[in-house]
């Protein structure tokens, strides 16, 4: 599976309704969000996404879900970019609860990755995918306890 990182910076960007958004997952399942992306050549539907907070801290990943969409052309501040949407399955508050941060990231063959990307949507090194996608579950599943990663 391809994977691929989204950065979110929320000095540029608010999530003014992240807590709502996060009620919204938890009654339907289901969350969907379009997010920039840079590998708009090579990214595809099915494609897992996670998203990483930037600019300030903590951070590091809070989300994750899948691409569910085609790359497709957009118009913001006077210039063109892709777009895609990632169907959300996991969404955290940074501000609020503990996520994955930047520390534990650049540990071990994880450190081989950028994880505070210039732009949006940029491929995760594919030898990384699997060992990110273990740590995430290991994350989302004992988060709560304190344990650390």
């Amino acid at each position: 599976m391809k994977a691929f990182l989204f950065g979110w910076n929320p000095i540029k960007f608010k999530l003014e309704d992240i807590n709502d958004d996060i009620k919204t997952l938890a009654a339907t399942g289901k969350l969907e969000e379009d997010w920039s992306v840079a590998s708009h050549k090579t990214i595809q539907i099915g494609d897992r996404a996670y998203i990483v907070r930037v600019g300030i801290e903590p951070k590091g990943i809070f989300a994750s879900g899948y691409v569910a969409s085609e790359p497709y052309l957009a118009y913001r501040n006077g210039r063109h970019y892709y777009r895609v949407a990632v169907t959300l399955d996991v969404l955290l508050n940074p501000d609020e609860e503990r996520i994955l941060t930047l520390d534990i990231l650049k540990t071990g063959n994880l450190a081989l990755q950028t994880w505070t990307p210039q732009a949006s949507g940029i491929s995760i090194k594919p030898e990384l995918v699997d060992e990110l996608e273990g740590l995430w579950l290991n994350f989302l599943e004992n988060r709560d306890s304190g344990e650390d990663y």
